[in-house]
This record gives structure tokens, sequence and C-alpha cells, in this order.
């Protein structure tokens, strides 16, 4: 009979459909079945020895929650004999001008050790949530959880990975104790996705994901002499394509909506397979050669809230006198869905890794570094640019100066004229930290919409002293004035806009919570405590 290996993940959720990932121990049918009759099954498919379905489940009703089950080959195998949490469920919203969307989001998790282990770096926020929520399975949830990047660490190992890794090849050689493969890749899915709240907590809220740096590794496409290096080790090339190839599998499928994977062709030459892994290979293998053929990005609807998730890693264009954060492709992409008015939004979320906006200082310093590295101030000047880039992590949107513009241009124009929503919100992570921050336009250029950048992270992770300190002074008069004069030393332009912190920063592990109803907007931030429980930090009133 076949086992559940990882899994059930609920993804995708409308009125009327749902989609839950599995990993099961052999081929077999993987079917869903609710409480209300509703179900759907799917068959496996295999890439590299694993055996995977993302089930989509149709016959929900609008407004509604159902248990469910998940059967493999006739045999149930959630929820688990004995299970202390509540049944998984899946709960369908019913769009209309009363409904409340809330919108959960984070980034940066390493996977929490064992309960009966000490914890470096402090309570998981998501174990947390999962653990308020298994108390209490009547409590408002967020209707989605969206994971901003660094889900796992595939060149920050722990202990007992390392161990495992050991036994499978030498560590002494590259590269050493970060994962190699396919299937290292898929210890730390394993490791991160099995802890026993995590389990639970996916498998009953629904997630939306992209990927980060060290999904791949730190720094990930930081620029073009970067990746040139990368491609001369002996190890980088197999590590791409894995590290593709895993987060196709695990995270990018269900992310899209049953109609579009219908459509998808990887989607259906892996499913027709008896064996998808070539040609889920040479797919990651034409995202690698060609990264603008493939695209990443999404769109998700939520009733009057849109949410568009943002490569922001895979589409960058690393050559130095063109530098784009994202590709033309994918620009124009994001643009036509931000203006999409035929479908108008009352709020609309723009998903990206990496924060937009900055503190001064560090937005002027990675101006800076841009202007160095293109030639602005010669050769000897370029060389240490691209030292100093790679050194101190200068590659957000600040660091791609037209795509940081681009992205206020699209947000000015979105936010302006009749049909325009109340908010837009970039939702980022990376930077260890949380904060709001509020760009305000000249003139006639000020779109009527509400904009702000809401940034958070980590989930779990360790927050150093000197991101504490760089991005306090970052904020600072004294840190403004020390851009001023970064900037005019590259002979970098002024923003086209100005932009200010208007909370934060709090640091810790935790999450930020949009509650959005009608064209009302509110933001909670909430800090996992040794206690095992939320402490709301911060509340904030966006309307």
């Amino acid at each position: 009979m076949a086992t559940l290996r990882l899994g059930p993940l609920l993804r995708y959720v409308d009125e009327g459909t749902a989609t839950v990932w599995v990993e099961a121990s052999r081929p077999c049918r993987a079917e869903v079945r609710c409480a209300d009759g509703a179900r759907g099954s799917a068959r496996t498919f295999q890439i590299d020895g694993h055996h995977y379905a993302l089930v989509p489940v149709t016959g929900l009703t609008p407004g509604t929650t159902t248990p469910y089950e998940v059967v493999l080959d006739g045999g149930t195998v959630w929820p688990e004999p004995d299970s202390r949490f509540p049944p998984s469920t899946i709960s369908t919203p019913a769009y209309d001008s009363d409904r409340t969307t809330r919108v959960a989001f984070g980034s940066c998790r390493w996977a929490a050790p064992p309960a009966d282990e000490h914890d470096p770096v402090g309570p998981d926020a998501l174990d947390t949530l999962a653990t308020r929520l298994a108390a209490d399975p009547d409590a408002e949830r967020p209707d989605v959880l969206v994971l901003l990047g660094d889900q796992i660490y595939a060149d920050e190992t722990s202990p007992a990975t390392q161990q495992w890794l050991a036994r499978r090849r030498d560590l002494t050689d590259p590269p050493g104790t970060e994962v190699a493969d396919y299937q290292e890749y898929t210890r730390l899915y394993y490791e991160s996705w099995l802890d026993p709240e995590i389990r639970w907590l996916l498998s009953t809220v629904p997630s939306s994901m992209v990927f980060d740096d060290h999904d791949i590794v730190d720094d990930w496409n930081t620029s073009a002499a970067w990746l040139a290096e990368m491609r001369e080790t002996p190890w980088w090339r197999e590590r791409l394509l894995s590290g593709l190839m895993s987060y196709w599998v695990h995270q990018h499928i269900g992310n899209l909506p049953p109609s579009e994977l219908a459509a998808d062709p990887v989607y259906q030459a892996v499913c027709a397979a008896p064996d998808g892994t070539d040609a889920l290979r040479a797919f990651a293998s034409r995202a690698d050669a060609d990264p603008a053929s493939v695209r990443w990005s999404y769109r998700r609807d939520f009733g009057s809230v849109r949410l568009l998730m943002v490569d922001s890693r895979a589409a960058r264009v690393l050559e130095e006198q063109h530098r784009g954060m994202i590709d033309p492709n994918t620009a124009q992409w994001l643009r036509d869905q931000a203006l999409d008015r035929a479908e108008p939004c009352d709020h609309l979320l723009i998903g990206t890794s990496l924060p937009w906006l900055l503190p001064h200082l560090i937005h002027d310093a990675e101006n800076w570094n841009a202007a160095l590295c293109r030639g602005e101030r010669g050769a000897r000047w370029a060389r240490f640019g691209e030292w100093l880039r790679r050194r101190a992590d200068l590659e957000h949107w600040a660091a791609f100066p037209a795509s940081f513009d681009g992205l206020g241009d699209v947000i000015a124009e979105a936010g302006s004229g009749p049909g325009a929503p109340a908010t837009i919100s970039v939702l980022s992570g990376d930077v260890h930290h949380a904060y709001i921050a509020e760009p305000s336009w000249p003139g006639a250029a000020a779109p009527t919409a509400r904009v702000l950048q809401l940034t958070c992270s980590p989930v779990h992770n360790s927050v150093p002293a000197g991101i504490r300190l760089g991005f306090r002074f970052g904020w600072s008069r004294a840190g403004r004035a020390l851009g001023r004069v970064v900037a005019r030393h590259a002979r970098a332009g002024a923003p086209r806009f100005r932009w200010r912190k208007t909370g934060g920063p709090w640091f810790g592990n935790q999450l930020m919570t949009l509650t959005l109803r009608a064209r009302s907007a509110r933001l909670t931030l909430d800090q996992a405590r040794p206690d095992a429980t939320l402490h709301e930090a911060a509340r904030r009133d966006l309307s």
C-alpha cells in the first residue's frame, strides 16, 4: 500500500475548486475526499524516483468549510491516526462586498529543530501560528499564507542534514555541506515540511510561494561576473538544475489554478511520461540558458484583492549596461496585470522577495554601487564596485535603477484614475526585520491610492547585530545625509519620488497580516514568543 511521504499541502483555493499537493511512497492514484461530497483525484508523476500528485478538488460550495481526507490507492493516509491536530479543512470564499480577506506573509525560514532540542534563533512564527489555530479551530485564520522566499536553505544546512549528507558523499569535496542534487533538495523539504505544526498548517491554510536566493544559493544572480564564476565550478550546473526542478515540483505548480495547469505544456509532459525527470530537467536547462523564456511570476485574485507574485531572482538581466531586476517580458506582464481595469480591484498586492523601498542610506549605496559597476568612475572603481556588491549584498531593487524606477512608474499609474485601488502594497522579506515605508510623488504625478512597502522577515532565522544597527542608521538623518554624498560621487540621479519610514523597524521571528474589506485595510505584525504565543507588536489602519 502506498504511504504519504510529504504533505498534504493545500495550495490554490477559489470559490469552487482547490488543489492539494502530496508526495507518495510509490506510484498510485491520489484522492482527496471532502466531508461535503466534493472530491478529486490524480495519478502521481515521477521525478528522480519520487512520486507526486497535485490533486484538483471540484464541487466545493462557496463560503463553506469542509474537512477532507487523503486516500492513496483506496487507503486513507491523512489525517494520521491519533493526530493531536484538528481535521484539515478546505475553506472556500464567497466573494461579495462584505467579504474580508486576510493575507499573512513573511519570508526566511530555517527549519525548526525537534521540539526537545534548543532552538538557537527562538520560536518559529509559523509553528506558533499553527499552535494558535490548532488550539482554536474557529478562530480567524489567513485566507492565504504568502511565503516570499527562502522556504529552504540550500547553502546553510542543519547539523542533522549535514550528517545525512556525509553518509552520501565526501563533504570535503565541493559543494561541501551545501546540497548538490535533487535528492538532497528533497531532504530539505522533508526537514522543513514534516515539522508537525508546519505540516498541519500547510494542510489547512492555502499558500502562495516564490523563491529567493537561498532556495538556490546566497546572492543568486547578483551579477554577470558572479554567474560566470559560478558556471566555472564543477557543481553549479547540477545544483541550479536540481534547485529549479525541486522548486517547480514543491512550490511552483501549486501556485497555479487548475485551468493554467491544464494548459501548461511542461506539467502535461511530466504527468504523461512514465518518468518525468528528463522532461523537467530539459525545462530547467531551458530556464538556465534563457531565463526570459520562463515566467515564474503569477497572479492570484481573492475577490477584489489582486496578488501579483514577481520573480525577482531568475528573471534578472545581468548585462552590466542593461541590468534589470526583471526581464522585459516579466516587466510587461507586471504592468499589464497591475493596470488590468477589466477586473478592477480594491487592493493591489505586489509580492517580491526583495524590498523595493529601503532605508535611504542603503538605497543610495546600492545605486552608487550600480553606477560604479557600469563604469561611471572608470575600470578601477568598477572592479571595487563588483567586490563590494558581493561582499555587502548590494542587489536589491535599488541596485537595478531602471527597474526601481519602472516599478514606481507602474505603481503610480495603477494607483491613479478611475477604478484605481484604494491601496497598493509591495510585500517583501529578505532583510531579517520588519518595517513600513510610504512613498510620495510630486504634484500631479501622485497616485490616489495609498502606496506602502510592507517588509516582514524572518519567519524563523537569526538577526545579526549588524542588521539592527545598519538599518536603524540607514533611516536616520545622518544616514540620509551620508547617502546623498555617496550618490553624488557616482553621479547617480535622484529618485523620481520620496519615501519615509512610517513603522518599525521591528526585529524578531514574525509575520504580518493584511486584513482587507471593501476599500479598508488593516495591518498587524505578530511576533513569536517563547511561550508559543504570537504577540501583536504593531497594528496600523492603512485605509
